[in-house]
């Protein structure tokens, strides 16, 4: 986040890969793999690409097999299918990868993810008169998909796109929270814990002993430790299709912790709609 000029209203998107759903495909009769039908077949689909999204690194079937908790010769089949559509790639040394295709996906999903966020995060700018934005997590990174900035001369505003580290932002940890401790662990490791203030926490058991905070309250702070002067509130977007928060953010001259904590009932009840919406899209 910065502190520029806000322009009343605006709303920003951006285009990110998020994990869709697909077909899944039998053995290959020489014009492509058939397709699998039923329940089960569409729900080792979503297990498949949801643990390879997970990974975040090559696969080999064995391990794949292993993670989703299928047998081999069924990913395999699996794979065939989002192979030949362009949904994996398989390497030279056997071993699997997301495939581009999905990125086309993944964009019409995020646009389509900021139009159903655009009037929840106008009328919560409305109430509180600062900045709202949703943000998610990939991979190991906060990737802040869309804002609503608010119409006050000093306002903060974050690039939408913007990648950060998650230990040192209201949104990071709002979606850290959502995570097993093991994971969480695993994530920061691979992340780094960077010292972007004075005021953020670089040791990972001081940010896990905060974690289990915000998990208990269910909102989170960043109270200068992304961006000197400015404070930003969040919360998770709980039981939405995927791991996504909330956040409400301004100078801190404009936003006191007591503000920020009177805003919280408006927050909550924003994010509980909007993940109403979400699942009720489904």
């Amino acid at each position: 986040m910065n502190l520029r000029e806000g322009k009343g209203g605006r709303v920003a998107t951006i285009d990110e890969s998020v994990r869709p759903a697909a077909d899944a495909g039998g053995a290959d009769d020489g014009d492509g793999p058939k397709p699998l039908l039923g329940t089960n077949a569409l729900l080792r689909a979503f297990t498949v690409l949801e643990v390879m999204a997970d990974a975040a690194r090559s696969l080999s079937y064995a391990e794949l097999s292993a993670a989703c908790g299928l047998p081999e010769s069924t990913v395999r089949r699996v794979v065939a299918t989002f192979a030949h559509n362009g949904y994996v790639l398989v390497e030279n040394d056997d071993r699997l990868i997301l495939g581009p295709r999905l990125i086309h996906l993944g964009a019409t999903a995020s646009l389509q993810l900021n139009r159903w966020a655009q009037p929840h995060l106008e009328r919560l700018v409305r109430e509180t008169g600062v900045t709202a934005s949703i943000a998610v997590l990939d991979s190991d990174e906060v990737v802040y998909l869309g804002q609503v900035v608010s119409g006050h001369t000093l306002g903060t505003f974050a690039d939408v796109g913007r990648r950060v580290t998650p230990h040192s932002t209201a949104v990071g940890k709002a979606l850290l929270s959502q995570l097993t401790d093991d994971r969480v662990r695993a994530t920061l490791r691979r992340s780094g814990m960077p010292a972007r203030t004075d005021r953020t926490i670089t040791d990972l058991d001081a940010f896990m002993a905060q974690l289990a905070v915000v998990r208990r309250q269910r909102y989170a702070f960043d109270d200068g430790e992304q961006d000197v002067g400015v404070r930003c509130v969040a919360v998770p977007v709980l039981q939405a299709p995927r791991n996504l928060s909330m956040s409400l953010s301004a100078p801190e001259s404009r936003m006191s912790i007591t503000d920020a904590l009177g805003f919280l009932p408006a927050l909550e009840r924003t994010a509980a709609e909007f993940s109403d919406a979400l699942r009720s899209a489904l």
